[in-house]
């Protein structure tokens, strides 16, 4: 879901991209014995040499789609310092497979290219949400609404709402580079998504929990993710801010900058939201600088973990090409079992 705008169209109306360089052929477009000429970002490589003494270069590259393993036999040295990881490369082969996957034989005489920022087709590499945005900005904007305590909802207020810059950055946002909801739109998606399994949760234990402060928390939890990420048209990268600070002191910093706003707002209704924004990873080793504390901390990091799972799960049953269970995934330790709904 893109809302109707192309970004490669919109980079071709500017003048800083050209149909003659554009390819929009993708990873998962592939097929064995292809012979073709491949757009894609350098996600990893590795100079080795067989027991012969042979130079090879492993490396592997991705766009939105997934990602392929590629190899040189013929220019490995020299490619190896050419190429970086980040950069977005042309390259050329023929496609076959290699211990069950897809693999890309690199043309013996074929020169690696590297694209400049003018040839990169940020379609290809940009993942979006398949969420109507203006819904979910619009079912912000309710949640906002209903919040009863006048300081906590002028303080939302004033974030998503009256700062336009912010909003807008806000509604942009990935949520990560990687893992969960890793593209445009990311963030807010996550947020709605964490918002809604804290209501739920808040009514099903009554006067127990502090719903408004709850509610507070999911909308601020991973806000400081606004400066931690930038999105470029080769992809998501951290920012100097991000790997400098981080995304949870980032957040404390701004939700602090933005209470003073609010005339006389409450030291102590304060330090519990931003002891939900300090907390809410969990655990000290998942990069929680403390634990949580209170009931409404513990289910703000739940349900933040929950929200983090399932859209792994969506996206690797999405990405499997299996019938039953997906392959196996390092982040969630597991295979997933591929179920249909027309079979419930």
């Amino acid at each position: 879901m893109n809302n109707g705008v192309n970004l490669g169209d919109l980079l071709r109306e500017k003048g800083q991209l050209t149909d003659d360089l554009i390819d929009d052929f993708y990873i998962n477009d592939l097929k064995p014995n292809d012979f073709k000429e491949i757009e894609g970002k350098v996600i990893s490589k590795r100079l080795q040499t067989t027991k012969d003494g042979k130079d090879f270069l492993l490396f592997t590259i991705s766009d939105k789609s997934g990602t392929l393993r590629a190899i040189d036999w013929f220019k490995a040295k020299e490619n190896s310092e050419k190429i970086n990881i980040g950069d977005i490369i042309r390259v050329k082969g023929k496609i076959v497979v290699f211990e069950n996957r897809l693999q890309l034989n690199v043309e013996k005489d074929y020169n690696i290219h590297i694209l400049k920022d003018n040839e990169i087709n940020p379609e290809k590499f940009i993942r979006t949400s398949n969420k109507n945005i203006s819904q979910l900005n619009e079912e912000l904007k309710k949640i906002i609404d209903n919040i009863e305590n006048s300081y906590i909802k002028e303080l939302l207020e004033y974030i998503f709402i009256k700062d336009k810059k912010f909003s807008n950055e806000f509604l942009y946002a990935p949520a990560a580079i990687n893992v969960h909801h890793a593209y445009k739109h990311g963030l807010i998606e996550h947020t709605i998504d964490v918002a809604n399994l804290c209501n739920s949760i808040a009514e099903n234990y009554g006067n127990i929990v502090n719903k408004d402060l709850l509610i507070a928390g999911a909308l601020l939890h991973d806000i400081g993710k606004t400066k931690e990420y930038k999105i470029t048209p080769s992809g998501i990268e951290k920012t100097n801010e991000g790997e400098l600070v981080g995304h949870i002191a980032i957040g404390i910093h701004i939700v602090s900058e933005y209470s003073k706003k609010i005339d006389k707002f409450p030291k102590d209704l304060l330090n519990e939201i931003l002891h939900m924004i300090a907390s809410h990873h969990g655990e000290l080793e998942w990069g929680s600088p403390i634990l949580p504390k209170t009931i409404e901390a513990f289910i703000l990091h739940f349900a933040d973990n929950l929200s983090s799972k399932v859209n792994q799960i969506i996206n690797h049953i999405s990405e499997s090409n299996n019938d039953e269970w997906t392959d196996y995934n390092k982040n969630l330790g597991r295979k997933i079992k591929i179920t249909k709904l027309e079979e419930k």
